[in-house]
């Protein structure tokens, strides 16, 4: 009898073991995405734009095979498997609260149909809750978790699955579903989908590998993988990653490259491991008194503030050059991304939700765990979080890491007339011969110094830690 394959965060067909163990049956198998209207409304104009690319490249990949279905879950999945006389469903495991909570009910509802759901794999290498301490609880630092980790992590991919994909009706096909027909967002996105993710991580591998422990710093270089997207929509798995590591972490040149980048993918596994624990997270600090007790700044003139940032008219070049890349092409370097946070938080005064919220409308990997619990290590009210006092001071990061000032006149072209790491202090040459004769960039919004002095002077009043 017909299988149903649910894709959701694993849009691929290479390395799925959701796809390897629906096609242990038969081999007849239904490959269904389900437009769900609680996510596709919540979710970003780029992202939605991300996964309609993503699912028109699937379903290229399946020869127009692949069925399209809008609606809840809970009602779409049962009557998907009586269409297509369905006994089971196929799908890999959610760690979102909602997620769950959904799968739950599909489930349940499926059950009452007779109908078998199965479920085999995760978005991630090792599944969250997998790791523990000696005691059996969660980890909440991420150096013990990743050395446990790490004894997990290297496993072979799921093997080649074939299946004969079953023909959708016309009122499944991906072209019946104006939300997937009509462009979501104009952003400036890379090529998107499985073939994709695997083109670029042959690129890393032969031009940034190497370097990665030190070029992964720099955003006025190609010196991460990018890869992201593609890992937030499941185009590629960080298993087959790991995998495809193994022989550069045994090499001594590419030893030091390829370990860091499994640290980082430790790190977006581990902030998931820290959501499924906390999933008040998402919007909640866990370090409760950020929420209870931080003064914080609020009305029109922080509005003011707020919306400076947003668009990159903070008089930060490279604070506003991060925001303005982030407009443009629905991405931001991870450095970038700190610094434009501790701006917001510790330069600005604002809460990290807010500023967490602009980031998951406009990225394009967008993911709760890794942006919540990212924000959160910035502003040092997370697990593992940053201390408090480490405040980022975006001229020094600049001139630090886009040392020619190269990122910044790339994003901020009203800078291109500035030579080298003169970009990040425009204020200095006004007035001088060097100030460019059109310059409107401008003047910065705070006293970076001061308010690093007022935001050390609030987090001291706090009560202690666990008061």
């Amino acid at each position: 009898m017909p299988a149903v394959l649910w894709f959701r965060r694993d849009l691929r067909l290479r390395d799925n073991p959701a796809l390897v163990a629906a096609a242990n049956g038969d081999g007849n198998l239904v490959p269904l995405f389900v437009i769900d209207p609680r996510l596709w409304s919540t979710s970003g104009h780029v992202r939605r734009e991300w996964l309609r690319r993503s699912l028109h490249s699937l379903n290229q990949q399946l020869e127009g095979r692949l069925w399209v279905a809008a609606g809840d879950p809970a009602v779409v999945l049962p009557e998907v498997t009586r269409i297509a006389g369905a006994t089971s469903v196929h799908l890999s495991r959610d760690f979102g609260a909602y997620g769950q909570t959904r799968d739950t009910l599909v489930t349940t509802a499926l059950r009452a149909d007779g109908v078998e759901v199965i479920n085999t794999g995760s978005p991630y290498a090792v599944e969250p809750g997998m790791v523990r301490t000696g005691g059996g609880t969660r980890y909440r630092v991420y150096t013990p978790y990743y050395r446990q980790w790490v004894q997990y992590a290297f496993v072979a991919p799921a093997p080649t699955a074939s299946a004969n994909w079953i023909d959708p009706p016309a009122s499944h096909r991906l072209d019946a579903h104006r939300e997937l027909a009509e462009q979501q967002s104009d952003v400036q996105l890379p090529d998107v989908g499985e073939e994709a993710a695997w083109r670029r991580w042959d690129r890393f591998k032969a031009n940034a590998l190497t370097e990665y422990d030190t070029a992964r710093n720099r955003p006025d270089i190609d010196g991460t993988s990018s890869l992201s997207a593609h890992l937030r929509w499941g185009e590629i798995h960080p298993r087959s990653l790991l995998a495809d590591l193994t022989a550069y972490l045994n090499d001594p040149a590419t030893a030091a490259g390829a370990t860091t980048f499994a640290k980082e993918i430790a790190w977006r596994e581990f902030y998931a491991d820290v959501w499924d624990a906390n999933p008040t997270s998402t919007h909640h600090s866990l370090d409760p008194r950020f929420d209870q007790a931080l003064a914080l700044d609020a009305g029109s003139a922080a509005d003011q503030k707020f919306m400076a940032w947003q668009n990159g008219l903070t008089g930060f070049p490279f604070v506003d050059a991060g925001m303005r890349q982030l407009r443009a092409t629905g991405w931001m370097h991870n450095r970038v991304r700190m610094v434009t946070a501790s701006f917001l938080v510790k330069g600005l005064h604002l809460p990290w939700q807010r500023g967490a919220a602009h980031f998951m409308e406009w990225l394009r990997d967008g993911d709760a765990a890794s942006n919540q619990q990212g924000w959160q290590w910035v502003a040092g009210c997370g697990t593992d979080a940053a201390p408090f006092h480490r405040i980022f001071n975006p001229v020094k990061q600049g001139l630090t890491f886009d040392p020619s000032g190269d990122y910044v006149r790339r994003w901020v072209p009203e800078l291109a007339q500035i030579g080298g790491g003169a970009a990040h202090e425009p204020w200095r040459v006004r007035g001088t011969l060097a100030e460019p004769a059109d310059l409107t960039y401008p003047e910065p919004i705070i006293d970076h110094a001061a308010e690093r002095q007022e935001a050390l002077r609030r987090f001291a009043v706090l009560p202690p830690r666990n008061q």
